[in-house]
């Protein structure tokens, strides 16, 4: 019987792993040698690094969950589900403690993200094309399933995005949309 804390970092840490364990296969096909094993070993080497890279980015956007609300993306679409009586963030100067709500936001018109951190805690302004704004905690649930949702849009750096997790300064333009004249 595993430790439960243990069971946890595999958890957390199983896509690395796995990633470790295929550049290990990889280097022991370099070392057995041949024509066909050795270009074999190279290329699961390779994908090997380059998955551990993208588990590793991953991780960093896993955190754990400590805000209020879930968050859920189906179908291109973020969604953000608030805690029903969950506090809103007060302006610069105000004392009003309204209520906050969530909402939701189809990539195709997302437009700018941008990371913010308002009372000590971090989160994802996303804005979209008609400059609507949406909040998320960095530690909603759900919250790390943004990863896949943000690699998935166009000229995004996400070494940027992830580096960016680690600095707390105030707000932080991490991408914008290149505007695309439309015709209509």
């Amino acid at each position: 019987m595993i430790r439960p804390e243990v069971a946890e970092g595999f958890k957390r840490w199983g896509e690395v792993i796995a990633a470790g364990v295929v550049v290990a296969f990889g280097a022991w096909l370099i070392w057995l040698g041949g024509l066909i094993l050795m270009p074999l070993g190279l290329v699961a080497v390779a994908l090997g690094l380059g998955w551990a890279l993208i588990g590793w980015r991953r991780l960093r956007f896993a955190r754990e969950t400590n805000a209020p609300g879930l968050v859920e993306i189906d179908e291109g679409r973020i969604s953000y589900f608030a805690a029903s009586r969950a506090r809103a963030i007060a302006g610069p100067g105000s004392n009003v403690s309204a209520l906050g709500m969530g909402g939701e936001l189809p990539l195709r018109e997302l437009a700018e993200i941008r990371l913010l951190t308002l009372q000590g805690q971090q989160y994802w302004r996303l804005r979209s094309l008609s400059g609507e704004a949406l909040l998320i905690p960095l530690d909603a649930a759900g919250a790390d399933a943004l990863y896949d949702a943000f690699a998935s849009l166009p000229g995004i750096d996400m070494g940027k995005i992830s580096s960016a997790l680690d600095q707390k300064t105030a707000a932080q333009s991490l991408w914008t949309r290149k505007q695309v004249s439309r015709l209509t």
